[in-house]
């Protein structure tokens, strides 16, 4: 096995490591396609190790590791028997792996010849109908809550970051779901106090502590929630979701005010407006805005020169 491990690594050296090197000494040029070559590997293998992260494979994959180790210990060790042994092992474990593994392979393989490729290599749809999608979700949980009248405090994060806010809870990561978001403000569950966080297309964490609004001209009969609703939103440009326990009413803090009882069709619009609309409006002016800047230099430029040979 360590023979052969040899035999590849040295072929490998010649074929691969030398040959770009000959390439380069006769076109430097060819630096570019070693960079591009070294990139794709990076890649797929950082791919291949997230893919399996979230599979039973990754334990295996740190087996296989270990008995890569072993084996190569073995050797340099002169432990004849055990080096035999396992290479055996790691020659018949191919086709162990194969068979054990087959409906992981088999998903991955479907995924590469369908329209989830791009999801396979972790690139995430266009990220403001993505954004605009999670937004959906939220109205849904918040509008089967108020059905309920279970109380919420949901606080999307914009523009600054709330790091702060959420590592005061409970850890979640997971992708955006109603269920889930109703699920976690269930009475007397271990998370249903705080408030949810949601930051970069996810729930980042639950039972998150908010600073509580101490306004004097904020109404008495406001509850816990709705204060700590307005407090988040004065000291960032985060939006929070409230549904009161109470009345089952949904309200919105957005720039350190509140607006009350507000039905699922403003809801829905008072969130698209400032979450998806005023973000990547802004992003695509600014990108305009940068294009004109570079043609108007160009042409400056340009006019400049002109002016030079014309002198």
């Amino acid at each position: 096995m360590i023979d052969s491990f040899n035999i590849s690594m040295q072929k490998f050296y010649d074929d691969i490591i030398l040959g770009y090197l000959n390439a380069f000494s006769r076109n430097p040029m060819s630096l570019l396609i070693l960079v591009v070559d070294i990139t794709i590997v990076i890649f797929l293998a950082a791919t291949i190790i997230k893919f399996a992260k979230k599979s039973r494979a990754w334990q295996l994959l740190k087996g296989i590791f270990f008995l890569i180790i072993a084996n190569v210990l073995s050797y340099v060790l002169q432990l004849r028997i055990l080096n035999f042994l396992l290479g055996i092992v790691m020659t018949w474990g191919v086709f162990a792996l194969i068979v054990i593994f087959q409906p992981e392979l088999r998903r991955a393989l479907e995924q590469l010849g369908t329209n989830k490729l791009t999801r396979f290599f972790g690139i995430d749809k266009d990220i403001a109908n993505k954004t605009k999608e999670d937004i959906y979700k939220i109205i849904i949980a918040a509008v089967e809550l108020s059905k309920t009248r279970t109380g919420a405090l949901i606080v999307i994060e914009r523009d600054i970051q709330i790091k702060d806010i959420i590592a005061t809870g409970i850890s979640i990561g997971s992708e955006v779901s109603p269920q889930l978001l109703v699920n976690i403000f269930v009475p007397n569950t271990p998370l249903h106090d705080g408030a949810v966080v949601i930051s970069n297309n996810q729930i980042a964490a639950a039972a998150c502590m908010l600073p509580l609004a101490s306004d004097t001209d904020i109404a008495k009969e406001l509850g816990t929630r709705h204060r700590a609703a307005i407090g988040i939103s004065k000291e960032s440009d985060a939006i929070a979701v409230v549904v009161s326990e109470e009345t089952g009413k949904i309200s919105i803090a957005k720039d350190g005010t509140l607006i009350a009882d507000v039905k699922e069709d403003t809801l829905k619009k008072v969130l698209i407006k400032h979450i998806v609309n005023k973000r990547f409006d802004e992003e695509r002016v600014s990108k305009i805005e940068r294009l004109k800047n570079l043609d108007l230099r160009h042409n400056q430029k340009s006019e400049n020169k002109e002016e030079t040979r014309k002198d």
